[in-house]
């Protein structure tokens, strides 16, 4: 199984009055990746079901498998397919100030 990423949000210090301009976009591109990595996860758990269908294995068929799940929670969480992101993205938008909402 591979590490997780790294979630990457700029490290600009905080504001001693709150949050930054700019942080919307920051929490969407971090709300997009926590998605990505809950997709990811949740598809490699699906995998572990075995149905008895042993004619496609080994670790070739494995790590394909993988690459695919991988490719597609990225395309999922970029294209908002699953509504997760946005989700996360509205509710934690409430601690912005005002004109970022």
């Amino acid at each position: 199984m591979s590490a997780l990423p790294a979630l990457s949000i700029a490290s600009a210090p905080a504001s001693p009055d709150g949050p930054r301009v700019g942080d919307r976009k920051q929490l969407a591109d971090a709300a997009k990746q926590f998605e990505a990595i809950f997709l990811r996860r949740m598809l490699a758990e699906a995998r572990k079901t075995n149905f008895g269908n042993d004619l496609l294995s080994g670790e070739g068929m494995t790590t394909f498998r993988q690459m695919q799940d991988e490719n597609f929670a990225e395309i999922a969480s970029r294209t908002g397919a699953f509504g997760l992101a946005a989700m996360i993205e509205a509710q934690l938008s409430r601690h912005l100030p005002q004109g970022e909402r």
